[in-house]
């Protein structure tokens, strides 16, 4: 089975970008399944109905979310109603939507657990505690299981990927849009990665206006979050897992808006 995962898709910039290239990706890659994050869509911060299903639409076939989910309290009701768009799953009970899903792919089964840290983060549950309280239920009906770690401190993604090593397929993180260089599989054949890395503008302090992300580090007086403007680029993870849910492999990508005149990438990183 061949998985995409997409690291947190940025405002306008990264959404437009997404939307034109996964349909393509999909076939060029003989893609199975794709997980995208888009917690970020909506203006750089949170998700609107309409954004969800043009996500859904345009080859995402779930759409995880993180610490801004309710930043747009009009997508409430659509977090309620679809079973492909999901809010990490260790948010207390009684929060709108659900935090895991299991889904069809091509006569298998294929689980989404989206999942977030509480280092430097808001509050939730205890996200080992959490794994360890749904995975008995999701085990039984598939062994393919994709988890999107949604936080702060890489020593946190680091322990809860070996927690959940050969419990899951993948373990891949989000939030910080950096991307990461430690793709690996674990000992016990789960495929990690520490950060998917950013789906949005370039030039950008983690998708924001240079200018305005450096008058928050200068003065007291924060300006307002913009998102940057000009070309972006896809980041995100190829990973290849076995019908027993072992991960075969992982590979990093990062996808320029205009491949000519971007700067070459490395080997391990290019298509």
């Amino acid at each position: 089975m061949r998985i995409l995962m997409v690291g947190d898709v940025m405002g306008k910039p990264g959404r437009e970008l997404a939307f034109s290239l996964l349909p393509r990706l999909r076939a060029e890659m003989n893609l199975d399944f794709v997980v995208v994050n888009a917690e970020n869509a909506a203006a750089g911060a949170g998700i609107t109905p309409e954004i969800a299903e043009q996500f859904l639409n345009q080859g995402a076939d779930v759409v995880t979310l993180g610490n801004h989910s309710w930043d747009k309290r009009e997508i409430v009701p659509l977090l309620e109603n679809q079973p492909r768009l999901l809010r990490p799953a260790n948010y207390p009970p009684d929060a709108p939507g659900r935090g895991w899903g299991i889904y069809p792919c091509r006569g298998q089964q294929v689980a989404v657990v989206s999942m977030m840290g509480r280092l430097f983060m808001n509050g939730t549950d205890c996200p080992f505690r959490a794994a360890d309280a749904l995975l008995p239920e999701i085990r039984k009906s598939t062994h393919v299981v994709l988890v999107d770690f949604h936080a702060e401190a890489t020593s946190e993604k680091q322990a809860f990927g070996y927690y959940l090593d050969g419990r899951v397929s993948v373990v891949a993180g989000t939030h910080t849009h950096v991307q990461t260089a430690d793709e690996r599989i674990l000992p016990a054949g789960t495929a990690y990665l520490t950060d998917l890395g950013m789906t949005g503008p370039v030039h950008s302090v983690i998708g924001v206006k240079p200018d305005v992300a450096l008058s928050r580090f200068l003065s007291p007086l924060h300006a307002r979050m913009e998102v940057a403007e000009g070309d972006a680029q896809l980041c995100a993870a190829l990973i290849e897992v076995h019908a027993d849910g072992r991960a075969a492999a992982i590979k990093r990508l990062q996808i320029p808006q205009r491949p000519a005149e971007a700067a070459p990438l490395s080997q391990e990183t290019r298509t």
